[in-house]
């Protein structure tokens, strides 16, 4: 199973905007480098496990801490928040105070973060300890790329991106394998603490070996920090979706719906903020003039509301496997396997062979192949009820896998083949900020379109068939957003630029292997 939370493209490399200013790289024959490789890549494994483990194990967190619905939304959209709002902040401050340093900082916090979720005592710490876990990522995570370009030469990038694409397609696989095995053994009388502590030994490793064999680098004409921007990000979006978690809990109350309209005030007065920003220092946290490029305005209209459609599918979809037909975590993390591989196979086949040959078609066609998958899940459903089984559910899940794997490889492409290299940076760090928005968002409409159609209070004999009719109906929505990206992609190019050339092609190119494997999950 992947996970609800779509893990991010590692943010902001070395642009023109913020050249490179290591040392000398490494020698070819320093091993250190590689070295160096396995920490980074072991801290970006770290962050994609933790996400897929956490989605697999929401319910046993429900069932164990007395959690109430709008908390387990906040267990996962609270990270994916905190992720969104410091990404773009994150790769400015490793090209403003050092890479390494803030890598460390990062991988040091994740680790102390994960260490309080596995011992909170109740499901207010859990949320908080969550979003600590979401902020430290988002200083982790962007520099995973960042280090690699400060270490390697422009012609062994490839093959580093390359393992970099495998280390993550393991990652897909294991992380709910693993997260249901941890869940299901109960080690040592902890339940599903384990998933979270898991990160304790590795987290010190790489804190330990990164020290030592990570080389420094910074950027000397780094953007300047936009902590207002953060600020306004964060509180329009908490404004937004905070009303939408718990609203039904408490009977949908006025001062929800003043804070929801309140939200959009926000975001205009960020919009007003961020021109004065670009015109006084050039360092907005969000790059306006952007918009103005077809194509990206229309990409990032996509990214956002495909965040909704997964935010919503993937933690309906593990409550309804778990609670509604009472499966077990294994039997759950099993049944995702099919759709996992799925996505792995289409990806590689898009972007390698259809998209060269057939450009927006193909993410088109994902979109409607993936919408067929949903309303064919919803009919093997209604099907086949409480008695549906694994195999009966792997046809739909193909089906959709296959239409995630034509869409997210190639999107990136897409939504950057026309905006100009200067901005590349800015751009890819945009894109992954809205992924984790839309993702947060979505989830939060979890309240609405899932929890809003069931009773407060269900008799133990009609649980099963209420998280049945919730999910359908929560699929229904999620075909409905596969309809509407289907239509915002005639904005999308037809076919993407190639506006790169010799050695930078190259490492464009990894980049975007490395960028669309991490989309993968």
């Amino acid at each position: 199973m992947t996970s609800s939370h779509t893990p991010p493209t590692p943010t902001t490399p070395p642009t023109p905007d913020a050249p490179d200013t290591s040392p000398a790289q490494p020698a070819a024959g320093d091993r250190r480098r590689w070295f160096a490789l396995a920490i980074v890549m072991t801290a970006a494994f770290m962050d994609l496990v933790d996400v897929t483990i956490v989605n697999i194990a929401i319910p046993s967190i429900r069932r164990d801490e007395g959690a109430s619905f709008s908390q387990i939304q906040w267990i996962t959209a609270g990270y994916a928040l905190a992720f969104a709002a410091g990404l773009i902040t994150g790769g400015r401050l490793g090209d403003i105070h050092g890479r390494k340093r803030v890598f460390l900082v990062g991988i040091g916090g994740f680790t102390v973060a994960s260490a309080l979720c596995g011992l909170a005592v109740n499901p207010e710490m859990l949320v908080a300890s969550r979003i600590l876990q979401g902020a430290m990522a988002a200083l982790m995570v962007p520099q995973v790329l960042s280090i690699v370009h400060a270490t390697f030469p422009a012609h062994e990038r490839g093959k580093v991106f390359g393992l970099f694409g495998a280390i993550v397609g393991l990652g897909a696989v294991s992380g709910p394998l693993l997260g249901a095995l941890l869940t299901e053994w109960n080690l040592f009388g902890l339940e599903w603490r384990p998933i979270f502590l898991i990160n304790l030994p590795v987290g010190i490793a790489g804190l330990v070996l990164g020290s030592r064999f990570i080389t420094e680098s910074k950027a000397p004409r780094a953007l300047k920090l936009d902590l207002v921007g953060v600020a306004l990000v964060t509180l329009g979006l908490l404004m937004l979706i905070y009303p939408l978690t718990r609203g039904r809990e408490l009977d949908w109350p006025l001062w929800g719906y003043v804070s929801m309209a309140g939200a959009f005030v926000v975001l205009a007065v960020l919009v007003a903020y961020e021109r004065r920003k670009t015109a006084r220092d050039g360092s907005p946290l969000v790059e306006l003039s952007l918009f103005k490029v077809k194509s990206f305005a229309a990409g990032i209209a996509v990214q956002t509301v495909f965040g909704v459609a997964l935010g919503i599918f993937f933690l309906v979809w593990t409550l309804y496997m778990q609670e509604g037909l009472g499966w077990t975590p294994l039997r759950a993390g099993l049944t995702g396997v099919p759709f996992s591989i799925a996505v792995s196979v289409a990806a590689g086949v898009s972007v390698q062979k259809l998209v060269p040959r057939f450009g927006r078609k193909v993410l088109q066609a994902g979109a409607l192949v993936m919408a067929a998958g949903v309303l064919l899940y919803i009919g093997e459903s209604e099907r086949y009820g409480l008695g549906i089984t694994s195999w009966q559910m792997a046809l739909p899940l193909v089906v959709m896998g296959v239409g995630m794997g034509l869409i997210v490889a190639p999107l990136t492409d897409a939504v950057l083949s026309q905006v100009p290299r200067e901005h590349a940076g800015a751009a890819s760090g945009l894109i992954n900020t809205v992924q984790q928005m839309g993702n947060a968002l979505g989830l939060g409409l979890v309240s609405v379109v899932f929890f809003g159609t069931m009773s407060d209070r269900l008799t133990p004999d009609r649980i099963g068939p209420a998280y049945a009719d919730a999910f359908q109906n929560a699929l229904g929505w999620v075909a409905a957003v596969m309809a509407a990206i289907f239509l915002l992609m005639f904005a999308l190019p037809r076919r993407p630029a190639q506006h790169v050339e010799g050695a930078q092609a190259e490492d464009r190119a990894g980049e975007q292997a490395g960028e669309k494997e991490k989309a993968l999950v």
